[in-house]
């Protein structure tokens, strides 16, 4: 549907001019005689832009704006309004914007330079509204949480029931779902919030030093300690300390983890004096700790502090109502960060994204529009700026009679044929890239952390 423009001038000359200039430009144009007859045409109608003289009897084009602006009009208060003046000056069309105008021309104005301002203001407006399409579907998220799935309201829920208290909280899911954001969103929400939120990554530290990342040390304290140096543990003071990847820490960290989470002291490496510290912990993890606990690589008395409640965030496969919000998102943000005239997907691609089974999740997703936006030269994102990987997912409708042949009369061992096709997989993955599991990794689609724990819960270490 072709915009509709309201041109609004006391002069019938300049009316049919702007009228004609513009219908050819195959935009539909109404009149306005004066201010006082645009109101009323504004009350009437859906105007998408008012091109308004600055000089008129009675009610002034400035007057109009102001009107308008200040919601007289509610259907109309963010209507574009671009201000044509001959009176100077300047000084007017700065007084125009300053009031609520979108842009302005001087008479006597150039043709061609009237139809870019009023492209550009309609262009100006568009944006907005997608804008406040996209900020109405994310305030159905949390924070900076994007979701508005079932298992997604769960996990908001349980973050609202905990915010206000102090108890400790274990984070679980795959990596790329979004722990750390969980974790601000608790800590953003909370009495704490304006005390310092600190991330650590534990198994980005050596084994020989987290001790000393986490409590701090004296100077002096061993070869290489050459000043202070403040803990983790101390840098959240009166705030939450985020320990992501808890898994990964070693044994002998853990027990002094555990003792300084019963005492709420903390005693730096080098030194003899405990300090006491108000901390909340959050931590993080995407493997079954439970598990861990059986095989003796994770404390049981540590689980059972961490895990005063437990949140599971669920696998992006898992949400798939959620990926074209996500993707629409990100595209946004990516159009914006390298400047590209980028606005959305189109309704293939969001198809593509659906039927693909995002083994790095969010994480991944956020990836793929950042490349997809990078390579698309047109206004919506299509297939051909997607990852290779994701065009080749291919879905299968499973009929009952599909399905019979599949499952058969004595039925099938699913976990071993999904361990199967996993192992192949990965196996092929490492061939490709002769052995080298980083690249093996990003074949795959996966952190190189999801890729080694895959290979180590198969046995395939040694591939």
């Amino acid at each position: 549907m072709a915009e509709h423009l309201l041109v609004v001038d006391d002069a019938a000359s300049m009316r049919e001019l702007l009228s004609i200039l513009f219908e050819r430009e195959g935009y539909t144009v109404s009149v306005a005689s004066s201010a006082e007859e645009a109101v009323a045409a504004l009350r009437k109608m859906s105007i998408d832009l008012v091109l308004t003289d600055m000089n008129m009897p009675g009610m002034s084009g400035l007057e109009l704006v102001r009107l308008v602006r200040s919601g007289a009009i509610p259907q109309h208060v963010n209507l574009p309004m671009v201000m044509v003046t001959a009176y100077g000056t300047t000084q007017s069309a700065i007084q125009a914007m300053k009031n609520g105008a979108t842009d302005y021309v001087l008479k006597p104005f150039d043709n061609d330079e009237l139809r870019i301002v009023v492209r550009k203001a309609l262009g100006h407006q568009a944006l907005i509204q997608e804008n406040e399409t996209l900020k109405a579907a994310l305030n159905q998220g949390f924070g900076e949480i994007i979701g508005t799935s079932a298992a997604m309201q769960s996990v908001y829920s349980l973050i609202r029931r905990i915010q206000d208290s102090q108890i400790s909280c274990l984070v679980r899911g795959e990596s790329g779902t979004g722990k750390e954001l969980v974790a601000r969103a608790i800590h953003n929400g909370s009495p704490r919030a304006d005390a310092p939120f600190v991330a650590v990554n534990c198994g980005a530290i050596p084994e020989g030093l987290i001790e000393s990342e986490l409590f701090g040390h004296r100077r002096g304290a061993f070869t290489g300690a050459l000043r202070d140096r403040v803990g983790y543990f101390a840098a959240a003071n009166q705030g939450t300390l985020f320990l992501d990847e808890i898994g990964e820490m070693p044994l002998s960290a853990q027990v002094k983890l555990l003792r300084v989470l019963q005492e709420r002291q903390v005693t730096q490496v080098g030194d003899t004096a405990a300090q006491d510290i108000d901390v909340r912990i959050i931590a993080a993890t995407n493997r079954d700790l439970e598990q861990e606990i059986q095989a003796g690589r994770f404390r049981e008395d540590l689980y059972y502090r961490l895990n005063v409640v437990h949140i599971e965030l669920p696998p992006l496969r898992n949400r798939r109502g959620d990926i074209g919000l996500l993707a629409e998102h990100f595209v946004r943000y990516y159009a914006q960060v390298h400047t590209k005239p980028v606005r959305g997907l189109s309704d293939e691609v969001v198809e593509v994204l659906r039927a693909y089974t995002w083994p790095g999740n969010v994480r991944e997703l956020q990836n793929a529009m950042e490349g997809a936006v990078a390579m698309e030269q047109g206004p919506q994102i299509t297939p051909s700026s997607l990852p290779s990987r994701l065009r080749r997912t291919r879905t299968v409708a499973v009929t009952p009679e599909l399905g019979s042949a599949l499952v058969g009369e004595e039925g099938v061992d699913l976990d071993g044929i999904l361990v199967e096709v996993e192992s192949q997989y990965l196996q092929a993955a490492l061939n490709m890239a002769q052995g080298n599991k980083t690249r093996a990794a990003a074949l795959l689609g996966m952190s190189f952390r999801s890729f080694r724990y895959r290979l180590a819960k198969l046995e395939l270490d040694s591939v």
